[in-house]
């Protein structure tokens, strides 16, 4: 059972990294050409989204937003549970584009793996980011991300939880503790 600890961002501090962050991807990339948003099923679409809205209103240009389910790719299901999803089923052509992955958290790298492995069936990208809302630290994997909203030191007996309002109805992000049974 996880109990409330702090509240790490609130409604405005969220728009406020999704704002930085897309600042950030317009400076590193010197525009949007050729640029496509994959949000990570299921708060990354929904931030890849807000994402999309914040670089049209400064540049100008719509960059699209894919939503990628990447529950096919995980590693911690057996082997006969994998369905990989079809080359020619992929809603995106990733060849020659920059993707911008999008997730909520970035914890163990593991998310972020299986969605690399989606993308690289859609094509071959020209590169591959990442933007996250928080990075809490405790990688298994060698993963950063290229942009971080909030970078928030973990405990693993912690959990971040991120709420948005297109999935939770409220927007905030609070830091929980398991409680012991």
């Amino acid at each position: 059972m996880l109990r409330y600890k702090t509240l790490l961002l609130d409604e405005k501090a969220i728009e406020r990294a999704i704002r930085r962050i897309a600042h950030e991807i317009i400076e590193r990339n010197k525009g949007l050409e050729q640029m496509i948003l994959v949000g990570i099923h299921t708060r990354g679409v929904p931030l890849a989204q807000r994402l999309a809205r914040e670089l049209e209103s400064i540049e100008e240009v719509v960059v699209p937003v894919y939503d990628l389910d990447i529950s096919a790719y995980r590693d911690d299901r057996k082997r006969t549970d994998i369905r990989r999803v079809d080359k020619g089923k992929t809603a995106f052509n990733a060849d020659d584009k920059t993707i911008v992955l999008v997730d909520d958290v970035l914890f163990t790298g593991r998310t972020v793996r299986s969605a690399l492995n989606a993308v690289m069936e859609a094509g071959r990208p020209k590169f591959i980011e990442l933007a996250v809302l928080i990075d809490r630290g405790h990688r298994e994997l060698p993963i950063r991300a290229d942009y971080v909203g909030k970078n928030v030191p973990t405990a693993l007996r912690e959990a971040v939880s991120v709420q948005l309002e297109e999935t939770d109805e409220k927007n905030q992000v609070v830091l929980c503790e398991e409680v012991p049974r």
